[in-house]
């Protein structure tokens, strides 16, 4: 039997989304097949990859929107970990998409991650794990705190500005994408519309929802848009350098 407090080893990625925001880069693939520039490597390669780094051995992708594409890639890739893929034979919602995934998972005794196929970040998945089992949480939520697209200003009491800020973050954390669920939690999704809106409240009410926000210095950002494809190119080259 599996240890239900060890890192989870298993996981499912959402990667059924059409990606409209991203057209015309999804106009022939999926949104998670989307390359960033200059890796040449899909948004679910870099997801694989670090997955694998955090001990995960199996993974179970859902799949929707040219799923045939994800399919292919996937059966030519030399991939780091063991992968299945489901497929929706008509829409469930991201709860019941969610739980429709985790039926195929190899170990329902363990606990799971699960991520949004769209997310391209990296921090340590079993720090996170490790958050989730302390506050005897059945599902924990990853936070960020992302910076602002634009400038903003600082002003004084007479109205007269102070300074100028470049890309401020955000004042509040927000869902990340990436979650840690116990075993219990699969029981408790919805089969048809969104856990976000049905599973998460009730488990905040029973002060079994946790959220572990990004450690300082956690690299993350969600690919909805041709500017967040750019802003990444730039970011992995200021890290390179």
């Amino acid at each position: 039997m599996t240890d239900p407090h060890s890192s989870p080893v298993q996981a499912v990625i959402l990667a059924g989304g059409q990606g409209s925001r991203l057209r015309p880069y999804t106009d022939d693939r999926p949104k998670p097949m989307v390359e960033i520039p200059g890796t040449g490597v899909p948004i679910i390669g870099h997801q694989l990859s670090w997955l694998a780094a955090e001990g995960v051995t199996d993974a179970v992708i859902s799949c929707g929107h040219l799923a045939g594409v994800l399919q292919e890639w996937l059966a030519k890739a030399e991939l780091p970990l063991r992968v299945t893929t489901v497929v929706e034979e008509e829409p469930l919602g991201r709860g019941g998409g969610l739980k429709y995934a985790a039926a195929r998972l190899p170990h329902p005794d363990g606990s799971w991650y699960a991520t949004n196929g769209d997310i391209w970040t990296r921090f340590p998945l079993r720090e996170m794990a490790a958050f989730h089992t302390g506050r005897d949480a059945i599902a924990t939520l990853a936070l960020a705190r992302p910076r602002l697209p634009w400038g903003a200003v600082e002003t004084d009491g007479f109205g007269h500005i102070t300074d100028f800020i470049e890309s401020p973050p955000v004042p509040y954390e927000i869902n990340a994408g990436v979650y840690v669920f116990s075993p219990e939690f699969a029981a408790l999704l919805p089969d048809r519309g969104d856990h976000e809106r049905t599973t998460f409240p009730r488990l905040a009410r029973r002060r079994r929802l946790a959220g572990y926000p990004l450690p300082q210095g956690a690299y993350w950002r969600a690919i909805d848009t041709a500017k967040d494809l750019t802003e990444a190119a730039k970011e992995l080259a200021a890290q390179r350098g």
